[in-house]
């Protein structure tokens, strides 16, 4: 039986690390696609990506500076 999250879209801020990192792959796991937010570390995201893949869902990550209201935008 499909995940009533299946097919729906997320955004995890913080997403290549800890809590968020957590989220993002539970949600993934319940085949979400998931957008994995980050300020610097593009590596550890595109790891999340890779596993939130690897998970069921799909995995993007989204290089952005929530302190700078351009970067939101």
């Amino acid at each position: 039986m499909a995940s009533p999250l299946t097919g729906r879209i997320a955004l995890v801020t913080g997403g290549s690390r800890g809590i968020g990192r957590a989220s993002a792959l539970r949600l993934a796991a319940q085949g979400m696609t998931v957008y994995i937010g980050y300020k610097q570390n593009e590596d550890a995201a595109a790891e999340v990506a890779r596993l939130a893949d690897e998970a069921g869902g799909r995995g993007i990550p989204v290089q952005a500076d929530l302190e700078e209201p351009d970067a939101v935008r």
